[in-house]
């Protein structure tokens, strides 16, 4: 299974991504967690220590360099397929069974320009999609840019996080646009922080218009504002007692997920 995760800022796909990869990961499944967002929090979610910083591998230059063939890390002529393949091996994370490997961002200076560390960063996301057998869980920007046609097209489906704002109903469409430009095929969708007061029926109308299944519902939890794992410096996954109050929900969401990816397009 490879998951994209999206949604518009503060909707709590972090948060998901974090459950999403802890519920694997405690059933021993071989994870690979992916945090392709510039505002990196994926490993506070899966109980890193603040005090025990993730350097991005968008800021590892020396590796960029050599990697691409690159006179610097920033611009000359390089590789536009550098060697990735064990990159999860040497640069990941272990966090029980889940390797995190943080992106990072990369700066632009321009439209269309590409440099190293965004070239190695593509062809590390085209390894992951498609040469490995992993569970791949991806926490996206909301834009999906990291996602290009050769990635997307083998993801098995793009999740949008949504709150019960309005708004999130709007990034929800955007999203969609964007995912049907580049070809990904199955784009589901879960509501976060659900209240006896949600519209859960208005939500689910308005995401069919638009042909989008919703696939789960996760009820409002304060507790969960503090992350779903708590901080360990062994690397070990300490599920804190919020997680334990939605485990089966994220399990039975993840089993409603990979019904959806069997039906036709």
């Amino acid at each position: 299974m490879k998951l994209a995760i999206s949604g518009k800022g503060g909707v709590g796909k972090t948060t998901f991504s974090a459950m999403l990869c802890g519920v694997l990961g405690l059933q021993d499944r071989r994870v690979i967690a992916v945090d392709a967002d510039p505002d990196a929090n994926l490993g506070s979610g899966l109980g890193i220590p603040a005090d025990d910083p993730i350097t991005p591998l968008a800021e590892m230059s020396e590796m960029i360099t050599q990697r691409t063939g690159a006179a610097d890390a920033y611009g000359g002529y390089f590789k536009l397929n550098p060697q990735v393949d064990d990159i999860p091996e040497k640069f990941a994370r272990h966090i029980g069974s889940i390797r995190l490997l943080t992106l990072g961002g990369v700066a632009k200076g321009g439209g269309g320009c590409i440099c190293p560390a965004s070239a190695l960063l593509k062809a590390l996301l085209v390894h992951l999609v498609v040469g490995r057998d992993d569970t791949l869980i991806m926490d996206m920007e909301a834009g999906i840019e990291h996602l290009g046609r050769a990635t997307a097209q083998c993801t098995d489906a793009l999740v949008v996080v949504l709150d019960p704002g309005p708004w999130s109903l709007q990034t929800a469409g955007r999203v969609h646009k964007l995912a049907a430009d580049i070809g990904i095929g199955k784009i589901l969708a879960v509501v976060n922080r659900v209240t006896d007061n949600t519209d859960i029926a208005g939500i689910e109308s308005q995401l069919g218009q638009l042909g989008i299944p919703l696939i789960g519902q996760i009820p409002f939890d304060p507790d969960l504002a503090m992350g779903p794992f708590r901080p360990s410096d062994k690397g070990e996954l300490l599920p804190t007692p919020a997680f334990g109050r939605h485990r089966e929900n994220i399990e039975n969401i993840l089993a409603t997920a990979a019904k959806e990816m069997t039906k036709p397009q």
